[in-house]
């Protein structure tokens, strides 16, 4: 200390108190040029988030996918009981797939394995994943690509979207949705885990790991925007049950083949109204049914459920009087006039009913409709 005060005493108080602002200054400029060094940081990753969910591109094909139900009768045997008298003994077969809306016409695309079963089916129905049912005609099919065109006759329908199969790449997640083992609508999610691979043929086809259980043939495998990629069709399992070997038809393929479908079988195909009638009146049976003996048609009896007729609002008890310009005389008329019409076309159709007269446009639709196989 007394050391210090004899130097300050020797160089005098200002210089030491300029040397030591000078120490000062230069500590300063040294911690700043530290603090503007950039000092190793830890990488960061990408946030992952925690609630990563698919619902909307669930919930945006979800009502495309259609559920198929059919019971066909078999004749197992033939005996003869009696001169003129034959019995047969029945059973019953049920078939169990999914399908996919693909226009607002009512056209649903799904595999031929799934409604083979169904040329002789006496109650086919379609069930929509809203609850509503209809009956359904199989209009068309191709063997090669195991596809399959049905037609229902209902309003408000939900066309899936189409994607692009040609984009897809292994390790893409997809979603396929179908009715499994009657349970209702389920999907399940997997991934593309193969492309162009087909156990049985050379043909275009998509492998995946998403389960595909029985009653999921026909149904669609979509993409992570909700677009239809592919047609579930099978899957390779030495048990029978899925094995986590799935495979689909792709959309490209599919659509291209129902695309031709639906021309011919709407081109081969005469136009379907869907009524049953009674007799054509007379006179006599006008004035005994109506009070007046004035009305000429033909009385309907039935209506078929979902069918073009009941679309139109024609009832049971109506009597059509006229189908497109020609007064209706007797069944034949009607049948003439709709049959030079094709599925998907208008004709107007007058019907009476409570003393009034009612011009209904009525778009025609499939009945016992002719298969066509490419």
């Amino acid at each position: 200390m007394k050391s210090f005060l004899n130097i300050l005493k020797f160089i005098g108080w200002p210089t030491a108190c300029g040397i030591l602002i000078a120490i000062s200054v230069m500590q300063y400029q040294q911690l700043q040029r530290l603090s503007n060094l950039s000092l190793p940081t830890a990488a960061t990753e990408p946030a992952i988030s925690s609630t990563l969910s698919y619902s909307q591109a669930i919930k945006l094909a979800a009502p495309s996918v259609v559920s198929i139900n059919a019971t066909s009768v078999n004749v197992e045997s033939i005996e003869r009981a009696s001169e003129g008298e034959v019995n047969f003994h029945l059973g019953e077969r049920d078939s169990l797939g999914s399908g996919v809306i693909v226009s607002e016409n009512g056209f649903i695309l799904t595999n031929l394995h799934v409604v083979d079963t169904l040329f002789d089916a006496f109650d086919t129905q379609v069930t929509l994943n809203d609850g509503r049912s209809t009956p359904a005609t199989v209009v068309a099919w191709d063997k090669e690509n195991d596809l399959a065109i049905l037609h229902i006759n209902m309003d408000d329908l939900t066309p899936i979207q189409i994607g692009d199969d040609s984009q897809l790449e292994i390790g893409d997640i997809v979603f396929a949705i179908g009715y499994p083992r009657n349970i209702g609508q389920s999907v399940s999610q997997g991934i593309i885990s193969a492309l162009t691979r087909n156990p049985n043929s050379s043909t275009a086809i998509i492998q995946t790991d998403a389960a595909i259980n029985p009653g999921n043939s026909g149904g669609a495998l979509i993409n992570s925007e909700g677009k239809l990629v592919g047609i579930n069709s099978s899957i390779f399992s030495a048990s029978g049950n899925f094995e986590g070997i799935g495979f689909a038809t792709p959309s490209t393929l599919a659509i291209s083949v129902f695309e031709e479908m639906a021309a011919q079988a709407v081109a081969a195909n005469s136009g379907y109204l869907g009524v049953i009638t009674g007799e054509a009146l007379n006179a006599q049976s006008s004035a005994l049914f109506f009070g007046n003996d004035h009305i000429r048609g033909m009385l309907v009896e039935s209506v078929d459920a979902g069918g073009a007729a009941a679309r139109a609002g024609i009832n049971p008890g109506d009597v059509i009087t006229r189908v497109g310009q020609t007064a209706v005389i007797d069944a034949q008329n009607i049948m003439l006039e709709v049959r030079n019409k094709k599925p998907g076309e208008s004709i107007d159709i007058e019907v009476y009913r409570d003393g009034q007269n009612y011009l209904l446009p009525t778009i025609l639709g499939f009945g016992q409709a002719m298969i066509i196989e490419p």
